[in-house]
């Protein structure tokens, strides 16, 4: 063990502790202090997170796990001697630099990530890769700490409603599907962000990894549970809402909503965990004495003898994990004062065949427009009455809070009624999609974002181009532009859109035009 066998006179926890770990352990514990302090900001944001968006709760154990599966490793690493090694700080200078380019461009995701691998890479630097391989999974796992995965649910929406219309008519329940709306004999059904699945399903990937990596040798049995664990919770999911569905056609929505709550929220999670493990029972292969390292193993392995001779100064690799930290922390703050010179205003910009109007809708449509310097929200109507609603942002520069290409922003705006429907066609280099609200009202949406002389609707490519201004200190402005028309009884939203961007000319001159920019 790492720990020696205490004394009768309850020794205190550092003399406990294998003597050629003490330094090392010490130097580990400061590396991680300094990041964790350095970094405060950002940790405080993911702990948040974890507390208080159901979706992340079950990271809160994850710490724990880790710290089990190292205990459990550590009668066999107290066999290894740990060494500082130099080119670690290559890895943490890499993790920090991801750090930096999220930061700097507001991608919570990639700085909450490179954190999490700056914590890892300190541990290959302090306590060399002998042991950094002995505790391979354990530091792999520190991966589930970071919160992501809400970026799957349009998608585990649409898989959802497909599952579940299926299971509907097979039931002999006459039913129609649109997009994430079920319509039935009793009512329209919706198969909301909520009820995609999405924290089920992550949680469900942390466990199946922790169970494949410690009741499973074999790598075929791995992963096949893993795949189990993957797709299981999803036909689960589909089944449960499918439940909520055919138990209203006898008792009625307001029983099925609340038998589905009482239900999902706890027990049919607890089933359907119980379930896996079941399955997988049988077909663990790993005894319960089987070690998970093989120290001797590891001190004869040549390819690591072969590392060691980049072994470097333990006191002088800690400081050199501060001051990377700081270089990083004060490359941000340089690199956050670079924003592109704007105009004092922006305005309308004369369309042929169509006039500005003050906006009229059926239904209140805003799409989100995060932190803009300035915005114009119009709409333009033609001779025959068509309208087509104009919403344009402009920004100086790109950051959390601040963007125009955020999860949530843009033409879906996320605690409304409105709702993905479907994706629709749209011009070249725009994203467009169809929109649904109370069930009756329809309106189609297309997006362009403009940075410099780039104009389309990845939102990878925008964030890339912002990285870029900032790093080199050449800002530019970043617009978004988004078109949308409703589907009423006197007008086509595609057809609608497709006439104004006609007579708009190149969007990318338009939106130009629109930010006074020469």
């Amino acid at each position: 063990m790492l720990l020696e066998a205490p004394s009768p006179y309850r020794a205190a926890i550092a003399e406990r502790i294998a003597p050629a770990w003490r330094m090392p352990l010490l130097r580990l514990a400061l590396a991680w202090t300094a990041i964790l302090v350095s970094f405060a900001a950002d940790w405080a944001e993911m702990v948040r997170q974890w507390w208080n968006i159901s979706t992340y709760n079950h990271i809160l154990i994850v710490p724990v796990i880790i710290g089990w599966l190292v205990w459990q490793r550590s009668h066999e690493l107290a066999k290894l001697l740990p060494g500082a090694w130099w080119p670690g700080l290559l890895l943490l200078t890499g993790a920090l630099f991801g750090w930096l380019l999220g930061d700097i461009s507001g991608t919570a995701t990639i700085s909450h990530l490179a954190l999490i691998m700056a914590l890892q890479a300190s541990v290959i630097t302090m306590l060399g890769p002998r042991v950094a391989w002995a505790l391979l999974f354990p530091l792999a796992f520190g991966l589930f700490l970071v919160p992501i995965g809400e970026e799957l649910v349009p998608a585990l929406q649409m898989i959802t409603a497909q599952i579940t219309i299926a299971l509907t008519h097979a039931s002999g329940i006459p039913a129609t599907v649109e997009g994430v709306f079920i319509d039935t004999p009793v009512g329209l059904f919706e198969i909301a962000e909520a009820c995609s699945g999405v924290k089920f399903l992550i949680a469900m990937v942390a466990l199946g990894t922790l169970v494949a990596h410690v009741c499973y040798r074999s790598w075929t049995r791995r992963a096949v549970f893993m795949a189990v664990a993957i797709i299981l919770p999803i036909l689960a999911n589909g089944v449960r809402a499918w439940g909520t569905i055919f138990i209203a056609q006898s008792q009625g929505i307001a029983f099925a909503a609340g038998f589905d709550h009482i239900l999902y929220g706890w027990v049919f999670f607890a089933l359907v965990m119980a379930a896996l493990l079941a399955i997988g029972w049988k077909f663990f292969d790993r005894r319960i004495d089987d070690p998970f390292i093989d120290a001797d193993k590891l001190r004869s392995a040549t390819w690591l003898a072969r590392l060691d001779r980049w072994n470097g100064n333990g006191w002088a690799l800690t400081g050199a994990v501060l001051a990377l930290a700081w270089i990083h922390i004060a490359w941000s703050a340089q690199a956050r004062d670079v924003e592109a010179a704007l105009p004092d205003e922006i305005g309308l910009v004369e369309v042929e065949g169509w006039e500005a109007a003050a906006l009229k809708q059926t239904y209140p449509w805003h799409p989100r427009t995060a932190g803009y310097d300035h915005r114009l929200i119009t709409s333009y109507r033609d001779e025959q009455g068509r309208v087509v609603d104009v919403v344009f942002a402009l920004y100086a520069a790109q950051e959390e809070g601040r963007e125009a290409g955020s999860y949530g922003g843009g033409a879906l705006p996320l605690e409304t009624e409105w709702r993905w429907l479907s994706a629709s066609d749209a011009p070249v280099g725009a994203s467009g999609v169809r929109l649904q609200a109370l069930g009756t009202h329809q309106r189609v949406a297309y997006t362009w974002y403009r940075h410099g002389e780039w104009t389309g609707s990845s939102r990878v490519r925008l964030k890339l181009s912002n990285m870029r201004d900032r790093l080199l200190s050449d800002p530019q402005p970043t617009m978004m532009l988004v078109l949308s028309a409703e589907n009423t009884p006197t007008q086509d939203s595609e057809t609608v859109l497709a006439d104004f961007l006609q007579s708009t000319g190149p969007v990318s001159e338009w939106m130009d035009a629109m930010a006074r920019l020469d």
